[in-house]
């Protein structure tokens, strides 16, 4: 009899117990509120009374997307296309390649061909590092150059199915649709922290 009690007593307990999601399932339930592909930037950053201070960019190449934080939450993710070598890290100008690493945005700029351009402080210290390990190690010339003109950028007008299509065109920038840029462009400002990811 107190044995069959016991057992009445830990089911009624515990379907009392309150639900305690994991972290994954609160990231989940986030996403849903706010990171409807429908639903603007600036309306998602605005209902939860953000602004461009708070936001920061992280790009997952492999996954082909950026995503747009503040404050360690994901506001939106963005399909993008990468240099025509999308797989390695960049270690020298020319080779196509979208370099992997921390960054910052330098400056931000209409641009006359891919409507906006979001210019990535490349190459940084550890740039550097990369490409004189490189050269040392025989991986590239010991006259090439590091380069330069790093940016997160839209594509000619018209062209947006470059990106429905992961048509990797650019000689190492990141390329968005023109609206998606137009929304990001609008959410960041110099200094925004940058984080590039295989």
């Amino acid at each position: 009899m107190k044995t069959a009690v016991a057992i009445i007593v830990f089911f009624v307990c515990y379907a009392c117990k309150p639900f305690q999601p994991n972290n994954e399932q609160l990231q989940s339930e986030t996403q849903q509120r706010t990171a409807s592909p429908d639903m603007p930037l600036g309306e998602i950053m605005d209902s939860l009374k953000l602004d461009k201070t708070q936001t920061r960019i992280y790009i997952d190449k492999s996954e082909r997307v950026l995503k747009l934080y503040a404050n360690n939450q994901l506001l939106k993710t963005y399909p993008v296309v990468l240099g025509g070598n999308p797989v390695d890290d960049k270690l020298q100008q020319g080779d196509n390649c979208t370099p992997e690493g921390k960054f910052a945005i330098r400056d931000l700029y209409p641009h006359k061909s891919w409507d906006k351009f979001i210019w990535v402080n490349y190459p940084t210290e550890a740039s550097y590092v990369k490409h004189n390990d490189a050269k040392k190690q025989g991986r590239i010339n010991h006259n090439a150059e590091i380069g330069g003109e790093i940016g997160i950028h839209g594509v000619p007008e018209g062209k947006d199915e470059w990106i429905d299509n992961n048509e990797d065109w650019t000689a190492g920038c990141i390329s968005l649709k023109n609206e998606h840029i137009r929304e990001i462009f609008a959410s960041v400002q110099t200094g925004t922290q940058i984080e590039i990811v295989q």
